[in-house]
């Protein structure tokens, strides 16, 4: 089956808008051994009825607001903090969440910062500095990048998680070749220096998923900043060819679309398309493979996945934590999942702009409502708590 780049760009972009079209995103990559009655409709006319069912939905709320300096909140021991949507937005920090962390430490709050970052711990270490905050007021400094590095060496229960077996016996094997979706910022490095050799998708063992800007065999670096028509060409042949083979892919950034008004994709909707190139090359009724199948050769490290919360709560009692997030996807559905509290913190992230027109009670509902489009993966998620910010 052959799927043109611009569909591939446009499955791509689809995760800027509402996760109920995400489900959707690849309805031209269906192949024709799908019976009728299971081909998915057009996606420009579901991104219409996503947008019509999401207007008309009645912009009310039973959600009570809350301040961190609640009792509710308080009450608990240990505070797990997203970075971006939360404490800053890029830039610079909120205003209050300088004087909200003194407040957590005067307090004897443990605060423990989670980043689905692809980069390793010292570049978060050296944005909070430049943010004004002090490092060292943080118990840990989680991103996923360094959890990811760890993997790749084989040694994450160092950190206090599990490896991913399919690293595991690539390593025992010596078969550490890697193709990468990068950043263009240090790809070639971070790899290297975890024991990998940058290699053509053909005889990679592995895909790293680090970025969504190059695209790097050890011998070419192709930028979508320089050619983006190439870029895309180069991502469609290379998830071709991965996916007939099977090779499993890292995922070192779950996130989907970026916090910020671009709503441009990020790695996990990489994760997401190279997913449906799998399932499409190996699929009922010609394959083996299920969709679930598909998904055990993507790993993705970060929120809302387990490996992040072992580590950050190292065998403590989860229901003494709370996770402080701004996305529905990642923060309060990685919060629910290992029993913590959650806070959902609406004015400045991801949902500001949904939460603005419709209510924080619409916006949940509508992702309950197509949670098997998301990491929820058909559960129903809900945070404990609502607050406009992060402030005392």
């Amino acid at each position: 089956m052959k799927i043109s780049s611009s569909s591939l760009l446009f499955a791509l972009a689809l995760h800027s808008f509402t996760p109920k079209i995400i489900t959707y995103a690849f309805a031209s990559f269906q192949p024709s051994t799908i019976t009728s009655s299971r081909r998915i409709k057009h996606t420009a006319e579901l991104i219409m009825e996503s947008t019509t069912d999401n207007n008309e939905a009645e912009a009310t709320s039973t959600i009570t607001k809350l301040r961190i300096s609640s009792p509710e909140v308080i009450q608990h021991d240990t505070f797990l903090l997203d970075m971006w949507g939360v404490m800053h937005d890029g830039i610079q920090a909120y205003d209050g969440v300088l004087q909200t962390v003194q407040e957590l430490k005067a307090m004897g709050k443990k605060l423990i910062i989670l980043s689905n970052s692809s980069k390793r711990r010292e570049n978060s270490e050296k944005m909070l500095k430049k943010l004004g905050f002090n490092p060292n007021d943080f118990e840990n400094i989680i991103t996923s990048g360094d959890i990811s590095h760890t993997l790749l060496q084989n040694k994450a229960q160092s950190l206090g998680c599990a490896n991913w077996e399919m690293i595991s016996t690539l390593v025992e094997r010596n078969q550490r070749k890697v193709f990468v979706f990068g950043s263009g910022d240090n790809d070639e490095s971070y790899c290297t220096s975890a024991g990998w050799e940058l290699s053509s998708v053909e005889e990679a063992d592995l895909i790293v998923a680090r970025g969504t800007f190059t695209i790097n065999d050890g011998k070419t670096v192709v930028s979508k900043t320089d050619n983006e028509d190439d870029y895309w060409k180069v991502m469609e042949a290379a998830m071709t060819i991965a996916s007939q083979k099977k090779v499993p892919m890292l995922v070192t950034n779950p996130d989907k679309v970026r916090p910020d008004a671009s709503r441009n994709p990020m790695p996990g909707s990489i994760g997401d398309t190279y997913e449906r190139f799998l399932w499409c090359s190996h699929c009922p009724p010609t394959g083996e493979m299920t969709e679930e199948d598909a998904r055990t050769y993507v790993k993705r490290i970060g929120k809302p996945f387990q490996e992040v919360y072992d580590i950050a709560l190292n065998g403590s009692d989860a229901s003494k934590a709370i996770m402080i997030g701004d996305a529905l996807e990642t923060d309060v559905t990685g919060g629910n999942a290992v029993g913590c509290s959650t806070l959902w913190v609406v004015k400045n992230g991801i949902h500001n702009a949904e939460v603005e027109e419709r209510g924080e009670e619409v916006v949940i509902d509508g992702f309950n409502s197509n949670s098997y489009a998301t990491y929820a993966y058909g559960k129903q998620i809900r945070p404990s708590y609502v607050a406009d910010y992060f402030q005392w």
